[in-house]
């Protein structure tokens, strides 16, 4: 059995981009994570303690893009996988990422990084 948590649509603003009028405003990131967890005993003791706090993860994420300039929304990716699992210690996850507006005639681009293996 695999349990996972999930965070979709979380919206980060961020410096990224390679040109330097990019870095002069804010863009829009959005985060779609999943990330593998067993809640089993969550959910036997009906206690939060054995949970993955998808607040906490969620805020990690944020200071951490809000507050690092990018270039890429790949580095972006690679970075956030790497911060969760050394954090939060996640075994598996997945994060799609989605920078809106970047090419006129698409709603959003972005990139999918899946690290780990499920159990």
């Amino acid at each position: 059995m695999t349990d996972k948590v999930f965070i979709r649509g979380l919206t980060a603003f961020a410096s990224i981009g390679v040109y330097d009028w990019e870095h002069t405003i804010k863009q829009q990131l959005i985060f779609n994570i999943e990330m593998a967890w067993d809640f089993q005993q969550a959910a036997a003791y009906d206690e939060v303690s054995y949970c993955l706090n998808y607040a906490d993860v969620s805020q990690k994420i944020l200071n951490f893009v809000e507050r690092t300039p990018f270039k890429l929304i790949e580095t972006v990716a690679y970075q956030v996988a790497d911060l969760l699992q050394d954090e939060f210690g996640i075994h598996w996850l997945r994060i799609e990422l989605h920078k809106p507006k970047a090419v006129a005639q698409a709603s959003s681009v972005g990139v999918i990084v899946e690290r780990g293996k499920l159990k």
